[in-house]
């Protein structure tokens, strides 16, 4: 569903996994900051023209592309049956703690560094590694939230949206955490599972997470909109709410630049050339931020 993203300064990963990589599973070593990302996805799917949830941005073509491509790709498929989301359980188990339950020794000691090893193999972006890695564990211990999380991640990274969506499903349901959300709901935006995009929006507004998390819900749930061709739908719901911040931060940044793309689509010229500019002038080098000032004079 796109080509090879240009990506944020520094963008945020979502998911205890994600967040501190190999951190997370004892002797996984330091903490490392997230670093920015390539999408790696499928050449066939159709580019999107908004930020990506991982922080990334479609690359110039793609943002010039219209929804008639992505509509392209929906069909009529029904709302996935999920539970309610569940209360999020205190004190979820450490990853060590939760597979020792479930193996015992010593299967436990290398399935936690197996997890560790596919921990830094995502977070070095060699998700072929980090699959083959994570394989095995999804089998073993499939009831841990961080087995399913990371092998959601990297499935996510590999395009491979209907396996992601199966992972973070499960771990959406162990956790009861909506701090994935906004990856799970682009999974299905990319299935054309527009009925699971709706309902993981007000799930994840009713959960209110952290602003960043609703904000790449909010980008994610337009974008979905835009796909159908509803354009005014789009931008009413990335409209709702914003002002221009005193002290922006990334999140902010990709919002603004969403809602001025959409501005641009619906032929909304003076709109997105205003709010164009005031993201270059926050970020000059954000993806294409500046070449769309330039075509938009």
């Amino acid at each position: 569903r796109g080509s090879d993203a240009t990506p944020l300064s520094g963008p945020p990963a979502w998911g205890r996994v994600a967040r501190r990589a190999a951190s997370d599973v004892p002797g996984g070593g330091d903490e490392s900051a997230a670093r920015p990302r390539r999408r790696r996805d499928d050449a066939t799917e159709p580019r999107s023209t908004s930020p990506r949830p991982d922080g990334s941005l479609p690359d110039e073509d793609a943002l010039r592309a219209t929804a008639s491509g992505a509509v392209a790709r929906g069909r009529d498929t029904p709302v996935r049956e999920r539970s309610p989301l569940p209360g999020r359980p205190h004190g979820l188990p450490d990853p060590e703690v939760a597979i020792k339950r479930q193996l015992g020794e010593p299967a436990a000691s290398k399935a936690v560094k197996r997890l560790r090893t596919a921990g830094v193999a995502f977070e070095a972006e060699r998700f072929d590694d980090a699959r083959r890695a994570i394989g095995p564990l999804v089998k073993d211990v499939p009831g841990v939230a961080e087995v399913r999380e990371l092998a959601g991640l990297i499935a996510y990274r590999r395009g491979k949206w209907s396996e992601a969506v199966d992972h973070l499903e499960a771990f959406r349901h162990i956790s009861g955490s909506t701090e994935l959300h906004p990856v799970l709901a682009d999974c299905h935006r990319a299935l054309g599972h527009w009925g699971d995009v709706d309902l993981l929006w007000e799930e994840l507004g009713g959960a209110s997470p952290a602003p960043d998390i609703v904000t790449e819900g909010r980008i994610v749930t337009a974008g979905a909109r835009a796909d159908r061709g509803d354009l005014d739908g789009a931008i009413r719901l990335l409209e709702k709410g914003w002002k221009i911040p005193k002290t922006p931060r990334e999140y902010h940044l990709r919002r603004a630049y969403a809602l001025a793309d959409l501005y641009d689509r619906a032929g909304r010229t003076p709109r997105a050339r205003e709010l164009f500019r005031w993201v270059e002038a926050q970020a000059p080098d954000l993806a294409d931020v500046a070449a769309r000032v330039r075509a938009l004079g």
